[in-house]
């Protein structure tokens, strides 16, 4: 049983050994863990064993991610792609601090089933007296199925569109005017659309009761006959390397496919999951498209950035903006519901909508901040 005051707790470690190899870590440094008991306990109630979880932060040197939030905030991933390590600033970590008690109620009221982030740690590292902070949280995406296409979706049409040099990036963040230019549906089965807006609105309700704001919902389609061709190619191209490369012994390596260290499978998994598979307990963020869609897709949906509260600087620069271009655009408020909380043709389209409506829905957008809600169970 948590205590008070395991959320006013912390350990620090100090490392200070002159002999240490510098080229892998610096001789001199400090440690310092925010609330591990509350941390912990949240792993446990997330599904996540304590034990997997060090092994995939500690064991081998994350992976540097292209992207990049606000302020410079850099990511990481672990060596196996199921966590996420996120710089945050100070502001940040007084910010957890605040809401960690009510967060965790909320975790444990909802047993975890939640669009939110998944806190699972939070650390200081302190090297020749430059303080780094960072929050773990569990990826949105899959740690095993290419994500093809993301958006960060805000609820706001003012400068949502992704810039030129996002775009050039391999894997880029669309935002809300792509989204809607694109006519981007997701198509859903009933039962997980119910699912899903139940937990946006619930999660939702939460965070505008702490007068949180700001935050996005994270969208990442995963199209599962297109990874089926692009690990196809990439089989097949190991295969001609292996093939050029052995000599005498190029035929007989050809006959037992890629070996499993080469690079075609640095990142293979067991092949139990057949294409566009998933374990539900480990991509809890993930959702099949339904039998009859038109593409045979995998969403990754969860809300992310909900450490910035609605204080006196975010209402002052919500006026401005709304003075320069208009309220109706703008949706930077603490938001209670899920008909308030995005601006997008984001189409939870379900097996039962009818043909006209689909038509519909396919060349009109909704006013912004609302959903389009229509007959037979279409969003």
């Amino acid at each position: 049983m948590l205590m008070p005051d395991d959320f006013k707790a912390y350990s620090k470690i100090k490392v200070d050994n002159h002999l240490f190899n510098k080229e892998n870590l610096p001789s001199r440094f400090k440690f310092k863990e925010y609330c591990p008991m509350v941390f912990r306990n949240l792993r446990e109630r997330f599904g996540i064993d304590d034990q997997d979880y060090q092994n995939s932060v500690t064991r081998s040197a994350p992976i540097n991610s292209d992207s990049q939030g606000r302020c410079g905030t850099r990511f990481l991933t672990t060596y196996d792609r199921r966590f996420v390590i996120k710089t945050v600033s100070s502001e940040d970590v007084a910010e957890m601090h605040n809401i960690l008690k009510k967060y965790h109620q909320f975790i444990v009221e909802c047993h975890g089933n939640t669009l939110l982030p998944q806190f699972l740690g939070m650390y200081r590292l302190t090297v020749d007296g430059v303080e780094t902070y960072m929050v773990v949280t569990r990826n949105v995406f899959s740690h095993r199925l290419t994500v093809h296409r993301k958006y960060d979706l805000k609820g706001s049409t003012v400068a949502r569109e992704a810039s030129d040099k996002e775009k050039a990036k391999d894997l880029p963040t669309f935002k809300d005017n792509d989204f809607l230019n694109e006519g981007q549906k997701l198509h859903v089965g009933e039962e997980s659309k119910k699912n899903f807006l139940e937990k946006l609105k619930r999660d939702v309700e939460f965070l505008a009761q702490l007068k949180i704001m700001d935050y996005s919902l994270l969208v990442g389609i995963h199209d599962v006959d297109r990874a089926e061709q692009e690990e196809m190619e990439v089989e097949e191209r190991a295969e001609d390397e292996e093939c050029e490369n052995d000599g005498l012994g190029g035929n007989l390596l050809c006959s037992y496919g890629t070996p499993p260290d080469s690079p075609g499978n640095l990142l293979s998994f067991p092949r139990f999951f057949g294409p566009g598979e998933f374990d539900p307990s480990v991509d809890v963020y993930a959702m099949k498209s339904h039998e009859s869609a038109p593409k045979k897709e995998v969403y990754f949906m969860a809300i992310i950035d909900i450490l910035t509260p609605y204080d006196a600087k975010k209402k002052a620069a919500h006026a401005a903006k709304t003075v320069k271009h208009g309220g109706i655009a703008l949706c930077t408020r603490p938001r209670c519901s899920p008909e308030a909380l995005f601006p997008m043709d984001l189409k939870l389209l379900s097996p039962n909508t009818d043909p006209a409506q689909r038509s519909s829905l396919s060349t009109t957008s909704p006013p912004p901040c609302r959903y389009s809600v229509g007959s037979g169970g279409g969003l």
